[in-house]
């Protein structure tokens, strides 16, 4: 006697055609993996359009795995939020630090200054560090921990970054993505954000030199 339960063939979960699975599970990839999906990048145009085109489509297949998608026109920008814990970022100490910098300095220029656009070199975020988030703080953040996290934010689409030398006025653009991905509503709120760090939180040149001597 047979006990096997019988097993049916069931449709496709997503019934496109090839083609556009396969543009599809590249959107949902993207998504993944950095959050956004730009259209002011030559690389990420065509995807860009065609994620405005079939919206419907992936706004249901991200809410399968756990992401809320919107489209934000005026930045060209197809913007993910997780929904569930598992998929949000989870940065280390140092990369939190700079990413709420790169906060501040953006809400300064957007909000405090009226201005459209929030430039500033990476001297300049170094000093908005150790004069906004660390006073005691002594030195700065090493060259190359820094530019690694000055280029995950790129990859996040929350800043663009143009690496010059020195490398102290590498150029930084604070992008309006960064207010979804680091949302705080008021200054107060990013002040209790930052008053959780302190000194010993910013690995200096010499603290690397001294932990490889």
């Amino acid at each position: 006697m047979n006990l096997e339960p019988e097993i049916t063939e069931s449709p496709g979960l997503i019934t496109l055609p090839e083609g556009e699975r396969a543009r599809l599970g590249e959107a949902l990839q993207e998504l993944l993996a950095t959050g956004s999906i730009t259209g002011l990048e030559n690389s990420k145009s065509a995807l860009y359009h065609w994620c405005r085109q079939y919206f419907e489509w992936v706004k249901e297949a991200a809410a399968l795995a756990g992401l809320e998608v919107l489209i934000v026109h005026e930045e060209r920008l197809i913007q993910a939020i997780p929904t569930s814990g598992a998929l949000r970022l989870k940065l280390p100490k140092d990369a939190t630090l700079i990413w709420l910098a790169l906060w501040y300095a953006g809400d300064v220029r957007w909000r405090d200054e009226g201005q459209d656009q929030a430039f500033l070199s990476v001297a300049e975020l170094n000093g908005l560090i150790q004069d906004q988030l660390i006073p005691d703080a002594i030195g700065v953040f090493p060259r190359g921990r820094m530019q690694e996290i000055l280029r995950q934010a790129a990859r996040f689409n929350l800043i663009r970054f143009e690496p010059a030398e020195p490398f102290e006025e590498s150029g930084i653009e604070v992008l309006p993505a960064i207010r979804r991905v680091v949302p705080f509503r008021e200054l107060a709120d990013w002040t209790a954000a930052a008053s959780a760090f302190s000194a010993d939180d910013v690995i200096t040149t010499d603290t690397v030199e001294e932990e490889n001597a």
